[in-house]
């Protein structure tokens, strides 16, 4: 399973029943978000009207920028992000898909989305 079907796969936490893939998807979403530093990424990303430099990232974080790579790449390995190479540097953007699926999973009171 791709990183993409992987946010793809994960099931609202208030479903009824979830299929041994839907859990392992929505615990590989939980995984990448289990750090601070990638939690605050998703919310410089989320709080951003467009893709944000690399380079945009490492004063506010507090971080070096080998680090703040390092947690990039995690994030969008797991599909949440996406990245844009513009000359040398990357930016970064939140994947609509991956918005809507991290609401649904989120969502306690069983609404489900699929």
């Amino acid at each position: 399973m791709s990183t993409v079907e992987a946010v793809a796969c994960c099931g609202p936490l208030a479903a009824p029943t979830l299929s041994d893939e839907q859990a392992e998807a929505t615990a590989a979403v939980f995984k990448a978000l289990a750090d601070p530093a990638r939690v605050r990424i998703v919310n410089v990303l989320a709080t951003s009207g467009e893709p944000v430099c690399v380079c945009h990232l490492v004063e506010p974080l507090g971080l070096s920028q080998p680090t703040v790579s390092h947690h990039l790449k995690k994030l969008t390995d797991a599909g949440l992000l996406e990245r844009e190479q513009r000359g040398k540097w990357a930016y970064f953007s939140l994947r609509p898909e991956a918005v809507e699926t991290l609401a649904a999973v989120a969502d306690m009171k069983g609404a489900c989305c699929r």
